[in-house]
């Protein structure tokens, strides 16, 4: 039988090694016939192989069986083992402030720079590895932040802080390379390869079907792969390392059994209502199925919410609209219906998928149809829909090799190469620090540009296609420039205060100082400058500075100096009004203020001894004909340089006097005609009586405050 129209297929599995012959015909793809062969040891963990030669040999065992019937097989179609991809979540945020607008190229810059951060944290995780010894096969964007807050697109935005929360998947080079190396101890040339997520999906999520959000998981022997389709596209890939062999150890544990009969008793599972087992003691014991899967329940529990929280993790922490299940493992008893109830769903939003739900294929009548063929077979229909290759360009005139699984672009090559883009922005212009009234100010230069990339000499951006042999040249951007300020550009605005002076307004701008040197609001700073607004700011300051400065000496104390003592009297003081409050010159003066200035007042002899309090006159008061009356006799004199003051005399600020004292004497009734006018009447003789409280007195009655006086007259 000729093969030339066969395609040989390779499922390389941590347990065993599913070898597969496709032929297409007609539009139909017709699977011949299927080997398989488990390993004789561990030579496979988690998707990546351990022992070449192990793997080898088991190779050539499925290739050699196949050959006895369909003849030499040279090439062979093969999967990186969705396990062997490794998901990490990354977030990187820039500062935006001055920035123009975000233009989607600034977008695709963002999320390469979060990629190449998740690509480091990976590194980082494995011992001497470096971040370009993986591959990145797909990013999603989780979040784009303005600001601390989320939103739905950074184009056209501006603000202080861009940031964008991504979730990469990516493959480690060597697992494609110890691939390689055991299919060429096997003889084997690779005709294609593919991941066994994305085979998967092929066959069974058409892309017409990818707009929607379901998920796929293959659970296998040691792991189980997840993939989620959304939005058209496969948007994320993971794996949890657990998968059947857990449920078989469980039956191990529970029923003492070794390995291969816990496998072959949960197998039993599947189709038998009894299982009947042997344990290591040699006891036989006959158990219904229900029993066995409740002794095991823990585990397929463990196994459930496994799957369930990366499902979750890898779909942005929202359940899928469905999830498919494949392979050997996910026919675990109960899986599926307790998957649902974790997720939320509907118990047939989860279902497991056979290879009868793969349209357009037809099987040989000794095949099974079983979920574990689902990959095997995608891995030899994705080999004839979308082969992957690896491609070659030079970047920056170093060669790099990339898995092209998808469609890639200059990032891709980026990534591939190593080149840290955030490294290759120019760098900011220095920044001015100058000190503004005291306080400390950063201006920051222009930013630098965004790194200038060329494909083949000509001009291009991150997300431009790549081809075979193209050569990428990546140069730093720009550096910005320090920035060019002028002090009226950092004040908000020059102080400035107007200000009522006795009715008259006046508006007073400040004083612009540069290092103590007074210059206009256009001078242009430079680093480490201070600048300082002098304004005035109490009542004196600025009322000089309107040149009504005299107008302030006249407001002074009024004070008088009397037999050498000096008697300060403020009612006569000049006086400062703010607001209608008592204010002094060191006052603080607020825009807006309304000032009155009283000036110094001079006041009579009479009126500065009765607000100084001091003692003029002796008085008396005494009842004259019924009304009350004060006696008054001089008590104190007042003189300026010899000369004798009367009441009405003025007295000036700052005046030197001095005083004479009488004697104190007793008043006695003669002291009333000082005060009262006289009047005889025209009916009396010259004949009167000086009354004292109704008793006669002499001219020479001494007199106490309160007496009633009377002089009667005799007809």
């Amino acid at each position: 039988m000729t093969n030339k129209d066969l395609t040989f297929a390779l499922d390389i599995g941590t347990r065993s090694v599913v070898g597969l012959i496709l032929k297409e015909e007609n539009g139909f793809y017709h699977i011949m016939d299927t080997v398989i062969k488990e390993h004789d040891k561990r030579s496979m963990l988690d998707g990546q192989i351990h022992d070449v030669l192990s793997v080898a040999n088991v190779i050539t065992s499925v290739k050699e069986e196949l050959e006895h019937i369909y003849g030499p097989l040279h090439k062979v179609c093969v999967a990186a083992a969705g396990r062997a991809l490794k998901t990490e979540r990354a977030t990187i945020s820039i500062e935006i402030s001055g920035k123009p607008m975000i233009q989607k190229e600034d977008i695709l810059h963002l999320e390469l720079m979060a990629v190449q951060i998740a690509q480091k944290q990976l590194a980082e995780k494995h011992e001497n590895e470096r971040s370009h010894h993986y591959d990145c096969v797909g990013y999603s964007v989780l979040h784009y932040k303005l600001d601390g807050e989320e939103i739905g697109s950074l184009i056209d935005q501006q603000g202080e802080e861009a940031s964008v929360d991504i979730i990469a998947t990516f493959l480690p080079k060597i697992v494609v390379e110890s691939l390689l190396a055991a299919l060429n101890r096997a003889n084997l040339e690779m005709e294609a390869l593919t991941l066994e997520p994305i085979a998967a999906i092929n066959v069974l999520i058409p892309p017409s079907m990818r707009r929607l959000n379901v998920a796929l998981v293959d659970i296998g022997a040691g792991t189980s792969d997840i993939a989620i389709t959304d939005m058209g596209t496969i948007i994320s890939y993971g794996m949890v390392p657990i998968a059947g062999d857990e449920i078989t150890e469980a039956v191990s544990d529970e029923f003492l059994l070794d390995f291969p009969k816990a496998e072959e008793a949960k197998r039993k599972l599947l189709t038998e209502a009894t299982i009947t087992i042997t344990d290591i003691l040699g006891f036989e014991a006959e158990l219904p199925k229900e029993d066995v899967i409740t002794k095991i329940s823990p585990a397929i529990d463990r196994l459930t919410k496994a799957i369930k929280d990366e499902i979750l993790r890898l779909n942005n922490n929202h359940s899928p609209k469905a999830v498919m299940l494949v392979g050997g493992g996910s026919q675990t008893p109960e899986l599926a219906r307790r998957l649902a109830a974790l997720l939320e769903l509907a118990d047939n939003r989860v279902a497991i998928r056979g290879i009868d739900a793969i349209s357009q294929l037809e099987l040989a009548e000794h095949i099974n149809k079983g979920p574990e063929l689902v990959t095997p077979i995608g891995i030899a229909v994705s080999s004839k829909q979308n082969p992957i290759q690896y491609i070659s360009v030079k970047v920056n005139e170093r060669s790099v090799r990339l898995f092209h699984m998808k469609a890639l672009t200059v990032a891709d090559s980026l990534l591939a190469s190593g080149i840290q883009l955030n490294k290759l922005y120019g760098k900011p212009g220095m920044a001015l620090f100058v000190n503004v009234n005291g306080q400390a100010i950063t201006i920051p230069g222009e930013h630098g540009t965004a790194p200038l990339i060329s494909k083949n000499g000509e001009n291009c951006s991150l997300e431009d296609p790549i081809n075979h042999g193209d050569i990428i040249t990546v140069e730093n951007g720009l550096d910005g420039k320090a920035p060019v300020v002028s002090i009226g550009s950092i004040l908000d605005e020059i102080p400035s205060k107007t200000i009522s002076i006795n009715g008259e307004s006046y508006t007073l701008h400040a004083s612009i100082l540069l290092n103590d040197k007074e210059v206009s609001k256009e001078a242009i700073l430079s680093d480490r400058d201070r600048v300082t607004c002098i304004i005035p700011s109490s009542i004196e300051t600025f009322v000089k500075s309107i040149g009504h400065g005299k107008e302030l000496d006249k407001l002074k104390t009024f004070s008088v100096k009397i037999d050498n003592k000096i008697h300060t009297i403020q009612v006569f003081s000049g006086k400062i009004i703010k607001n209608g409050l008592i204010a002094f010159k060191d006052s603080v003066l607020e825009n807006g203020d309304i000032i009155t200035m009283q000036q110094t007042k001079i006041p009579t002899l009479q009126e500065f001894v009765q607000e100084a309090d001091l003692t003029q006159n002796q008085t008396l008061p005494i009842i004259y004909n019924g009304k009350s009356i004060n006696l008054e006799k001089p008590v104190t004199e007042f003189f300026r340089k010899d000369v004798k003051l009367t009441n009405a005399d003025h007295i000036y600020n700052g005046d030197e006097l001095t005083t004479k004292k009488r004697v104190l004497e007793p008043f006695i009734f003669q002291d009333l005609f000082a005060v009262i006018d006289l009047k005889i009447p025209s009916t009396a003789n010259s004949q009167f009586t000086l009354l004292k409280n109704n008793q006669e007195v002499s001219f020479q009655e001494p007199l106490t405050p309160g007496d009633e006086l009377t002089i009667k007259w005799t007809d």
